[in-house]
């Protein structure tokens, strides 16, 4: 059952999203989630948190079996280049879940010059956006390239349900709030100008979320976060 207190509240909504609660009480969270315009803020407030407190954790060098689940995970299937790749995978066990998003996100890093030569050399940021609240599944790829173009690739096939729409948004500075970077169809590319992205740093925020058909009718989320990850440098001059 749902709490009435809104303390209880908040604390259920982070249990769900490290992915502690069982499938029927996450459920009704979902669902929660799904009505509840200041549950799905709490919600955001939480994936935030937790993002912020993933990044303080030191860096350590993956297991070879983590090594060959992510890049299953990925559709990966030719043998990794050897040397140790930053995560922060095993660091701290209540924080599995969301450091998960940037051990993914690492990788793909340094898999990328491996699996497209870029036209230019500049700084080039990855993100992988992931299920909150779910085990290590990757669900979309940003790439922005060195010119600062934006592609945001599907790793899988979302069922949007009718009269809703996904939303993507990004976050540099939480004082400013989130902007909307437009509604993205599911299951198929986007590619977005640098003019309307704008400058891409490290550690930015970016974000899909499920809105009502036309997208939020504010200029924040209103919906529940079905994707969310961190910009991570591929390379630099």
């Amino acid at each position: 059952m749902i709490p009435h207190d809104p303390e209880e509240r908040r604390a259920l909504i982070g249990e769900y999203l490290l992915g502690l609660l069982d499938e029927p009480e996450a459920a009704e969270v979902r669902q929660l989630l799904e009505e509840d315009e200041k549950a799905a803020r709490m919600a955001l407030d939480w994936e935030r948190h937790f993002l912020e407190l993933s990044d303080r954790l030191p860096a350590q060098a993956p297991s070879p079996a983590l090594w060959m689940r992510i890049r299953r995970s990925l559709g990966l299937q030719d043998e990794p280049r050897p040397g140790a790749l930053a995560n922060w995978w095993n660091s701290l066990p209540a924080w599995r879940l969301t450091a998960a998003t940037l051990a993914i996100a690492l990788l793909v890093a340094v898999l990328l010059p491996i699996l497209r030569s870029p036209d230019s050399v500049g700084e080039r940021y990855t993100v992988v956006l992931q299920q909150p609240g779910e085990a290590a599944q990757p669900g979309w790829v940003i790439q922005v390239g060195s010119d600062g173009t934006l592609l945001l690739d599907p790793l899988v096939a979302d069922q949007v349900p009718e009269g809703r729409a996904l939303q993507f948004w990004t976050l540099v500075d939480p004082a400013e709030g989130p902007r909307s970077l437009g509604l993205v169809e599911a299951g198929k590319p986007l590619r977005l100008p640098a003019e309307q992205i704008g400058a891409v740093q490290a550690g930015q925020l970016f974000e899909l979320t499920l809105e009502p058909a036309g997208g939020s009718p504010y200029d924040r989320p209103s919906g529940p976060v079905l994707y969310i990850g961190r910009a991570v440098l591929a390379s630099a001059n």
